[in-house]
């Protein structure tokens, strides 16, 4: 009985804690997300698009942000802005995922993954933005 647990392989011991928000226009990224960062023991919430994003913080705590750039609604970069901009979401890591080519140097969050991205990268990379907060984290 394979099943999806077997596809997924964690290199990191150390089981998930906290409550992530995917944000991810496209259905089959965001459950393949949803499936290795589930399985890694975080609770994952999710959003099609920017302003059900913003809305998400308004109805719980979130701990990081797995936020891609190109939205509808909202795009990833004025997500990125508006919880930036908060008092009580400014210190909340995101990790943007993106597929974009354009140079991101001037983006201020700590994690970014460039797509085409596997579960397991995905995984360890939200455990090290989590345990590093502001440091670095790009790929």
């Amino acid at each position: 009985m394979g099943g999806i647990k077997s596809f997924f392989h964690y290199d990191c011991d150390v089981g998930g804690t906290g409550t992530l928000l995917i944000v991810e226009d496209d259905d089959d990224l965001r459950r393949m997300y949803r499936a290795a960062l589930s399985l890694a023991g975080f609770e994952v919430l999710e959003a099609q698009d920017g302003l059900s994003a913003l809305h998400m913080f308004e109805q719980r705590t979130i701990d990081l942000v797995v936020l891609d750039l190109m939205l509808p609604t909202l795009d990833g970069l004025t997500v990125q802005q508006e919880i930036a901009a908060q008092a009580g979401t400014r210190d909340v890591p995101i990790m943007i995922v993106t597929g974009s080519t354009l140079p991101l140097d001037n983006v201020k969050v700590p994690c970014i993954l460039r797509k085409p991205v596997s579960p397991d990268e995905l995984v360890l990379a939200v455990r090290r933005c989590l345990t590093s907060g502001a440091s670095s984290v790009r790929s």
